[in-house]
């Protein structure tokens, strides 16, 4: 059955991926794109063009998810024009690279503002709606950083993908008693086929960096270029997008809670499964076991 989706930050990278993805199986999909009318309509005529050449219902919903007004006006646009929402993808964020000390506090918050306050903007605009009809699918894309292998001269943005995992991870069991899916997709170190490294953020204090170059001189450049060594050849961006695509796919009460697509296995789902499990026994040993998982459709 098709859905109407609203996906945050599709513009580039795994968001308007899998906003092409699931508009090729037949969905309605709204790629939320911010400044639309302004530095980013290139991107609104790519979409556009998309759906044109592939007779598919790819369309385009100006939402800057560091705006409750942008975001609660996009939303409303959605639902003013389907009646419905089916599905919400929390896919906007920002890296940022240099040694953590070189980054201001207000650095620290712009990106957990990015990685994390968007998508409690985005639930504070959505949710009500999905709440009233008793259904829904709510989509994180999270990052292996959370639980993998982490190189050095990325921690604001690790620390920020962290917090928007817990967050994640507390509003599935509150959201479940309302027939709302939650799944967590988490993408590995993908160094091509995103703007994550070529747009990512630098540390403000250039005086602390040039003391860190001294012993860590060139680091950043080091670890993308070690990133890029590691990863198989055939590793492809589109994979997370086929991926959302499989999850909304799925059958209410079928959908995993946490799935990965890391080709370079940095050993994030080896410590997710065992976390998981720690969380689904506890849970169950509350006796509060139904807070896991909706029922199956019947």
């Amino acid at each position: 059955m098709s859905k109407v989706i609203v996906i945050s930050g599709a513009g580039s990278g795994f968001g308007a991926l899998a906003a092409r993805a699931l508009a090729l199986a037949g969905h309605i999909v709204y790629a939320g794109i911010r400044e639309s009318e302004g530095r980013n309509l290139a991107r609104v005529g790519e979409a556009r063009e998309f759906a044109k050449a592939h007779k598919v219902n790819l369309r385009t919903v100006e939402l800057d998810v560091s705006d409750q007004a942008s975001v609660d006006a996009g939303i409303t646009s959605i639902l003013a024009e389907t009646g419905r929402l089916d599905v919400v993808i929390h896919n906007a964020g920002h890296m940022v690279t240099g040694p953590a000390e070189a980054f201001t506090p207000d650095q620290l918050a712009a990106v957990y503002d990015s990685n994390v306050l968007s998508t409690q903007r985005l639930n504070r605009a959505t949710l009500p709606h999905l709440r009233a009809q008793g259904h829904g699918l709510v989509v994180w894309v999270g990052s292996t950083s959370t639980r993998g292998g982490t190189p050095p001269y990325l921690a604001p943005y690790f620390a920020a993908k962290a917090a928007m995992d817990a967050l994640a991870v507390s509003y599935a069991a509150e959201l479940v008693r309302f027939g709302i899916e939650t799944t967590i997709v988490v993408p590995g170190a993908f160094t091509s086929g995103t703007n994550h490294f070529a747009t990512a953020g630098e540390p403000a204090d250039l005086a602390v960096v040039a003391d860190y170059d001294t012993r860590y001189a060139g680091l950043a450049v080091e670890i993308a270029a070690k990133l890029r060594a590691a990863t198989p050849a055939d590793a492809s961006a589109s994979m997370v997008a086929d991926e959302i695509a499989r999850i909304v796919a799925l059958p209410r009460g079928e959908r995993p809670f946490r799935t990965h697509v890391d080709p370079l296995d940095d050993g994030s789902q080896e410590v997710s499964d065992v976390a998981d499990q720690v969380r689904a026994n506890f849970l169950t040993r509350l006796g509060l076991g139904d807070l896991l998982k909706v029922e199956k459709s019947k």
